[in-house]
């Protein structure tokens, strides 16, 4: 199972951890992946992951959407 994310594609990083006495030792940054159901345009629905950060834009840019449309 992959730790990515199926809107934007993001994925871990890789990098070091550094120790005072400059040891490095390998991680991974994981996304901060979440499972979302959607809703298809047939009506169906499927289980996407989703970055927080991605989800956090979709909400943020589907408020202001509606904002526009009852401003109209």
């Amino acid at each position: 199972m992959a730790r990515r994310c199926d809107v934007t594609g993001k994925g871990p990083l890789v990098g070091y951890n550094v120790s005072h006495a400059n040891n490095k030792t390998k991680r991974r940054q994981l996304p901060n992946l979440r499972r979302v159901k959607i809703t298809l345009e047939d009506g169906t629905t499927k289980r996407i992951k989703v970055a927080a950060s991605t989800l956090r834009t979709m909400r943020k840019k589907a408020a202001q959407a509606t904002a526009e449309s009852t401003e109209a």
